[in-house]
């Protein structure tokens, strides 16, 4: 395999990724939009949805300790940062 052949695959390796990955990020993007709709389903029902682990978060929050409560979500959870705060706040 010449110059031109390894040229050749690590473009067509490139390219499966790059498709791959912006599959996976619309794929995010979906999932947060039906979490979003859960979340306002279940504030218009009025029904609180706390699991047990997240008590700690919860716990957190009541002590002015956002950015500890933020790090908690993310360890129980595996979130993002960004969807991590974003849950936090809307704890609070």
């Amino acid at each position: 395999m010449g110059i031109l052949g390894f040229f050749v695959l690590a473009m067509i390796v490139f390219a499966s990724y790059a498709g791959m990955e912006g599959r996976l990020g619309r794929t995010d993007r979906r999932i947060a939009r039906v979490e979003r709709k859960l979340d306002l389903i279940l504030d218009h029902l009025g029904v609180q949805q706390t699991e047990p682990e997240l008590e700690q978060v919860v716990a957190l929050l009541r002590d002015g300790r956002k950015i500890q409560a933020i790090k908690a979500y993310r360890e129980f959870t595996g979130a993002g940062l960004k969807e991590a705060k974003d849950a936090v706040e809307r704890m609070e």
